[in-house]
This record gives C-alpha cells, sequence and structure tokens, in this order.
C-alpha cells in the first residue's frame, strides 16, 4: 500500500503505570501493521524503550520526531511524537499516580489536537485511569467525553464492536439511576442515527439494527416500567419512517444472540452494562489452566466526532502492568478499526 493509502495514526500510550506503553510496543511489533497504515506513537519516548526492554522485544529503533510529516513509518522504526512529560524515574507500575494519569491525559489532548489539525487522519487510544486522570485535576469521566469536549461535540455515542458483534450506548458513565433518567426518545433517535451512519461507513449497505429495551420484557405492558413504550419505541418508529432498518425495543436478555446470529448488524444498548457485557463475554477469553487472559479482542470507537477515534476494550490492567505478559490484540484490533474507517 503506497502513503497516500496508508492513513497517519496518532496512537496514545495511555497509563505509563498500565500496560498501555507494553501493548503499543507489541502492536508495533507486528510487521501488519505498517501494511494498513503509519503509526505514530503519542507519548513519551523513555516509556515505549522500557516497555520494549521488559518485553524482550530487540531489534526495534525507537526515533522521536517533532512533526507527524517527519516519520518515515517503516516496520523497525517506531516513531514517537514525545511529549518528554514523564520522567522514567517516577513510573510506578500497577499504581493509581496523579503523575500517571497527568501525562496520559496530556498524551490523549494532543492527539485530538493534532487530528484537529489534520496532521493524522486518526485517533487510537490506549488505556488510561479514571481515577489517576481525576487525581491529577483533569475531571472527566473516560476518553469519550474528553473527546467530546475538546472536539466541541454534543451528540455523540460510544460503540463496542468485535468483527460484526457491535452495540453502541445510550449512556455509558453515569450511575445506573442516572442511565434510566437518559433513556428519552431524542436520544434514543440520536444513537440509532450515529449507529447507521458508522455502519454505512464499515461496509453494510443496508444495515439493520436492533434497540434493545430498558426493562425487563421491555416492561411487560407497564407491569415493569413505562420507559420502552414511552420512550425507545416512538425513536424505533421514527427512524422506520425515515427509511432506516430498526427493530425494537426488543428484550436485551435474547437480542445480542440474535446478532451473533447475523440477524443484525448493530445492536443499540440502553446503558453500560447492558452493552458492555455480551462484548466484552464475546471478546474476553479467560484460560483457567494458565490464569491468563488468552483473547483479549475487541474495539471501542466514539461515534459522532468530526475526527476518528478508536479505542482498546479495556483498562489499565494494573495486575499485570510492567511484566511483559500483557495482549496485544485489543490494540492491534483498534489500529485497524481506525486505519478502516481512516481508509
Amino acid at each position: 500500500m503506497n502513503e497516500l493509502k496508508r492513513p497517519l495514526l496518532a496512537v496514545t500510550l495511555g497509563d505509563p503505570g498500565g500496560i498501555g506503553p507494553e501493548i503499543a510496543a507489541k502492536a508495533l511489533a507486528e510487521k501488519k501493521i505498517y501494511e494498513i497504515c503509519r503509526p505514530l506513537i503519542i507519548g513519551t519516548r523513555a516509556l515505549l524503550e522500557n516497555a520494549l526492554e521488559f518485553s524482550g522485544l530487540g531489534g526495534f529503533q525507537v526515533r522521536a520526531v517533532a512533526e507527524p510529516a517527519e516519520g518515515r513509518y517503516e516496520h523497525g522504526l517506531m516513531e514517537v511524537f514525545d511529549l518528554d512529560n514523564f520522567p522514567l524515574s517516577r513510573l510506578r507500575p500497577k499504581t493509581v499516580t496523579a503523575d500517571q494519569g497527568r501525562a496520559s491525559f496530556e498524551y490523549v489532548v494532543k492527539a485530538i489536537e493534532l487530528a484537529l489539525a489534520k496532521k493524522v487522519d486518526g485517533t487510537v487510544t490506549g488505556p488510561i485511569n479514571k481515577a489517576a486522570i481525576n487525581a491529577a485535576g483533569c475531571h472527566y469521566s473516560g476518553h469519550t467525553e474528553i473527546y467530546a469536549d475538546k472536539t466541541k461535540t454534543r451528540d455523540y455515542a460510544m460503540m463496542l464492536a468485535d468483527g460484526a458483534f457491535r452495540v453502541s450506548h445510550v449512556s455509558t458513565h453515569v450511575s445506573l439511576r442516572q442511565a434510566c433518567d437518559r433513556v428519552r426518545k431524542d436520544r434514543v433517535a440520536k444513537v440509532i442515527d450515529l449507529t447507521h451512519q458508522a455502519l454505512l461507513r464499515l461496509g453494510p449497505a443496508a444495515p439493520k439494527i436492533a434497540v434493545a429495551g430498558l426493562n425487563p420484557h421491555c416492561g411487560e405492558g407497564g407491569l415493569f416500567g413505562d420507559e420502552d413504550e414511552r420512550e425507545v419505541k416512538p425513536a424505533v418508529l421514527e427512524a422506520r419512517e425515515r427509511g432506516l432498518l430498526v427493530e425494537g425495543p426488543l428484550p436485551a436478555d435474547t437480542v445480542f444472540s440474535k446478532m451473533l446470529g447475523g440477524q443484525y448488524d448493530a445492536v443499540v444498548a440502553m446503558y453500560h452494562d447492558q452493552g458492555h457485557i455480551p462484548a466484552k463475554l464475546r471478546g474476553f477469553k479467560y484460560d483457567q489452566q494458565s490464569r491468563t487472559w488468552g483473547q483479549m479482542s475487541g474495539v471501542n470507537v466514539t461515534l459522532g466526532l468530526p475526527i476518528i477515534r478508536s479505542s482498546v476494550d479495556h483498562g489499565t490492567a494494573f495486575g499485570k502492568a510492567g511484566e511483559g505478559r500483557a495482549n496485544p490484540q485489543s490494540l492491534i484490533d483498534a489500529i485497524e478499526m481506525a486505519a478502516r474507517l481512516a481508509g
């Protein structure tokens, strides 16, 4: 693939105390990454070099660049937009610290700035720790909210994707009590539209979307709540009147299995755990014998932004940070997703 067809992607290191630097090093050690994109690490050079060392990845060079256009983007040479904002002497693996939270926040902000300036074609984020960034005085509940604020985006949504298994969310990082209050017709309709637009970019010419109900059995005719009839159903009917292939509200306890069977291209979930649990059950596989995660696939995509953002579908995994045994598959998936969206 020539340079014009390989999108330039900014890849943030995530929290220095987590597995972010390690999975970034392991992902960029894969030759196939350079066949689909030009990856630029946004972070601290010393952290990437340290991760290469404890992961046993010899033979790779690390080079700092002052501008994205300066990079050569060849396999074997990992290039870093070095913020030089975190000395290695302050690294505390497996630990929440304000210093590490501040560094990870600054990596994300720089990636957004580069994308808004059109110096990169998309962004990919490594895992951050919400407690750490808040300890640093950066009061956000996650990546999605940082991106929305810094890009001045009002209407956005989170989508988790693992191959053809895709789940978008009406609400995410709020309490369950608040999540119920956020199930409103206009919001459900907006997430249906954002999901439809994303699916068109990902391939299906006439995407089929299912909308999960909020209550058990979608309220059972009002016995278990009336939100599904009062807020969700009108949004679905409105979308159908506009020509979208949408069904719902459908019971959440069966709709994901139907998508897995190929009946739908995506499901709109009403709140965080309703969508995250089935997505991670599909993408995360724990091996009891080895007591390790044998698979950690899946991608987090923010819909509705003026720039491309995909991310790993897991956290900082402090329990294994600095040990060289983290699985980079989710970051590889996220890079592939961003390259596809940018293409």
